[in-house]
């Protein structure tokens, strides 16, 4: 036998409390801002250039051995991968030209901006090999990028956002009216700068999985708040009469099931990946998962909040009766 948990009916009067609901995201978002600001993002090599070599952790090759062996200016520090094994995590930029051999001394300023990255990541990688007797297995991760490649990667990732935002925003002006889109944009921006704020909070490497990252919550957190629209859209026509406010609190109410369930069982998924992802996929997982939840809330609260300031119309023109029925008042 199922036992229904969730009541048949919620009456949740959301939009008496949309003020407080609205001065929180502010204070989220002006926080989340400047901890941007002040402590800045923990930016993964495919942003700030450079590499990262890891290395499983033994007697013989612990972070202090390696520390002695390779030049200084190179960060080293122990992690933990998904399987609770302990790596030592080598990360660095370009090493000083004279320890590249006359090679790469011989080159052009031009040549030597190009190839730095990858000569100084090949020099490391030897030196690590030569002093603790390793092969290529025993590197687990060596990944390269140069500052040029950073810098289009970080470029490209930013126009990725904003190509997305501002469809988006199209396509609800275009389904609904531009009330309803810039109520969705807002909350689609509120969800991005949250989602930001944590990954400058927890310094959460942000890297192109945190793009990817970024890309879901948006496509996540506009897809709640259509279905929220669509809702009141129904309502509006139904009961033309009803003040703004319970039109928004009964749509809300009426999709609050499927967006909390919509909710728990992307968690669950995502939740997967935290466990067994491993350590280059736990800070994107878990970035999601706070998207997701604040997401859940900004469609209920914000999204709706700036829909009933600017007016909640059904669409461009006035709807008419259908012949043979009446509307509800």
């Amino acid at each position: 036998m199922l036992i229904k948990y969730w009541p048949k009916e919620t009456k949740i009067p959301f939009m008496r409390y949309r003020y407080v609901g609205v001065v929180l995201s502010l204070i989220m978002m002006v926080g989340s801002i400047y901890l941007v600001m002040t402590r800045g993002l923990n930016l993964g090599v495919d942003f700030a250039g450079g590499s990262v070599v890891e290395l499983r952790q033994t007697d013989t090759v612990t972070v202090a051995d390696v520390r002695s062996q390779i030049p200084g200016g190179l960060t080293v520090n122990s992690a933990t991968d998904a399987n609770g094994a302990e790596l030592v995590v080598i990360r660095f930029g370009e090493v000083e030209g004279s320890l590249l051999g006359p090679e790469f001394a011989a080159l052009t300023d031009e040549e030597k901006a190009d190839r730095a990255s990858a000569a100084s990541n090949t020099f490391v990688v030897k030196t690590i090999k030569q002093a603790f007797n390793l092969t290529d297995e025993d590197i687990l991760r060596n990944d390269s990028v140069g500052p040029k490649v950073s810098g289009e990667l970080f470029r490209e990732g930013l126009i990725a956002l904003g190509v997305a935002t501002l469809m988006m925003f199209f396509y609800i002006a275009f389904r609904y009216t531009w009330a309803y889109a810039v109520g969705g944009i807002a909350a689609l921006i509120h969800d991005a700068i949250g989602t930001i704020g944590l990954f400058s909070l927890l310094q959460i490497q942000f890297d192109l999985t945190s793009i990817a990252a970024l890309l879901t919550i948006i496509g996540y957190s506009v897809n709640d708040s259509v279905v929220v629209f669509d809702r009141i859209r129904e309502i509006r026509r139904k009961y033309k009469q009803m003040p703004a406010t319970e039109v928004i609190d009964i749509a809300t109410n009426q999709t609050l099931s499927r967006t909390f369930l919509t909710g728990g069982t992307t968690i669950i998924a995502v939740m997967a990946i935290v466990i067994f992802g491993g350590p280059v996929l736990q800070g994107m997982s878990v970035a999601m998962i706070w998207g997701i939840v604040i997401g859940t809330y900004s469609s209920i609260y914000f999204a709706a909040a700036i829909v009933l300031m600017l007016g909640v119309d059904i669409n461009r023109k006035p709807v008419e009766d259908t012949p043979g029925f009446e509307a509800m008042p």
